[in-house]
């Protein structure tokens, strides 16, 4: 049998899911062709940044979906979930409790794990859990429970599909047709599973909660694409029409992007087709997709992410931003400010130990013959050793909520309390999630340690031991998230 690779599996589903998208919501397209138009112009007048993107094999991702984004109901959703993007090797990676900003979810984000399988495609999906517990009304949550337990997301052939794979992998033809199946998950169905009356009451209750419960299945929500330029992207939107959110979530723009920053424009209604108790079917509206855009910077260490989330933080109370946006230009002025204590150059980002590095070999120094005794210091500084910050590959719980706020219809104040159960939700996905800082750790350590030894080059005598004190891969994740 001619084994498909996990790989290979993943290109095929991100490429289907692309394609169901971009028939489903043609403003995707729209998305697609200004973001390769914004990546074009930045290629052209940055030819720096090209020639890192092109060393470090990171151009071909640039056309590859980054992540999408998906919401599901049941703890056997989750676990199933689980199962299903095992096959395309996408492990549970981080913890993120989104309740403290009155989204009645936690979540966690499936995606490749390893320098290879990021190369050949990092291709994510962001995953909520819906958290009853977090409804305060009674007659919601018993609604809820009830539609829920009667629905299947996932087609009988899936589910053998599935069995399948975990007795013996897939051939190629099996693969295609895992690919198929899975993909109709995730598809959008115009047509709900309840009565306008029983999506009334649970939109008032909480938009999520109607979105969620309401369809047959998980639709994807948003893909989003990545730009080298956010800022640029973000001006772009708005010039075209497509009415972005006031601010790009995260950092503000630095000449060494760090972490995560993201936008959107807000989702738009679309038909639905609701089933009435009498059996009538009358037409309404609903708004859950929107379109996203993406730039990814260094991933830092904890230390240098607690110093991030100081400083957001200190903007934010400083310069709380409005429901509406009103005083963005406020907000980000003041959070550029505050970021100024936030070094933003390669080098003390490594040397003070804020973000993570990938260490490779110059080709023209190996077999030469090593300093005596060596150090991490003058490896880099001769040349010898090159050092290049590693790609963030995960989410911000605060940006990712302010992305679901914005595109919720949400108006007023909510009082937020943070109600995190790390604990309940990987027992409802069946497994531990992967702490990101210990794989960006793993990442670091054996780049330098592949460098040293290609090197001829003792590391216990030229390199200080690891900093971060991450948790062992697949340890409970860190209080940063």
């Amino acid at each position: 049998m001619n084994d498909a690779s996990a790989d290979s599996i993943r290109t095929m589903f991100a490429s289907a899911v692309s394609d169901m998208y971009q028939a489903e919501a043609p403003q995707y397209r729209a998305m697609q062709a200004l973001v390769a138009e914004v990546n074009r112009q930045t290629l052209a007048g940055e030819p720096q940044l090209k020639r890192r993107l092109t060393e470090n094999n990171e151009l071909e991702r640039l056309d590859v979906e980054r992540h999408g984004a998906i919401r599901v109901g049941t703890a056997e959703e989750l676990s199933m979930l689980r199962r299903l993007f095992a096959i395309m090797g996408m492990a549970p990676v981080g913890y993120y409790d989104l309740s403290i900003a009155g989204i009645p979810v936690h979540s966690t984000a499936f995606r490749p794990i390893g320098e290879s399988a990021l190369r050949a495609n990092p291709f994510r999906i962001f995953t909520s859990l819906l958290r009853l517990d977090l409804i305060a009304d009674a007659q919601a949550r018993e609604i809820a429970a009830k539609v829920l337990a009667q629905r299947d997301i996932f087609t009988p052939r899936c589910r053998t599909l599935i069995d399948l794979f975990e007795r013996r992998g897939f051939d190629d033809g099996e693969a295609r047709e895992f690919v198929l199946e899975a993909a109709k998950i995730f598809r959008w169905n115009g047509q709900a599973t309840v009565s306008s009356a029983v999506y009334r009451t649970l939109h008032a209750t909480h938009p999520l909660l109607a979105d969620i419960v309401c369809f047959k299945g998980p639709h994807i929500n948003h893909l989003t694409l990545h730009a080298l330029d956010i800022d640029a992207a973000h001006s772009a939107m708005a010039a075209r029409g497509m009415y972005p959110k006031a601010i790009v979530e995260g950092p503000p723009r630095r000449r060494c992007p760090i972490l995560l920053r993201q936008t959107s424009f807000k989702a738009r209604p679309e038909p639905v087709e609701f089933i009435e108790e009498d059996g009538r079917r009358v037409t309404g509206a609903h708004a859950a997709r929107f379109g996203e855009i993406e730039q990814r910077g260094a991933a830092l260490t904890a230390k240098g992410r607690a110093l991030y989330d100081r400083l957001l933080a200190e903007a934010q109370a400083a310069v709380p931003l409005a429901t509406d946006g009103a005083n963005a230009l406020a907000f980000n002025e003041e959070l550029a400010r505050r970021f100024a204590a936030f070094p933003d150059d390669d080098e003390t980002l490594r040397r003070e130990e804020l973000s993570y590095f990938h260490y490779s070999v110059d080709p023209s120094a190996r077999g030469s013959e090593p300093m005596s005794p060596p150090s991490l210091d003058d490896l880099l500084r001769t040349g010898t050793l090159r050092a290049e910050p590693i790609v963030y590959e995960d989410f911000l719980p605060v940006s990712a909520a302010g992305i679901f706020r914005s595109n919720l219809g949400e108006q007023g104040e909510e009082e937020l309390v943070e109600r995190a159960d790390r604990r309940a939700f990987e027992a409802a996905l069946g497994a531990p999630v992967f702490n990101e800082l210990a794989l960006y750790e793993e990442a670091e350590t054996h780049s330098l340690g592949a460098s040293l030894q290609a090197l001829g080059v003792d590391r216990a005598a030229s390199v200080q031991p690891p900093k971060t004190g991450a948790a062992p891969i697949g340890a409970a994740e860190t209080s940063h998230n």
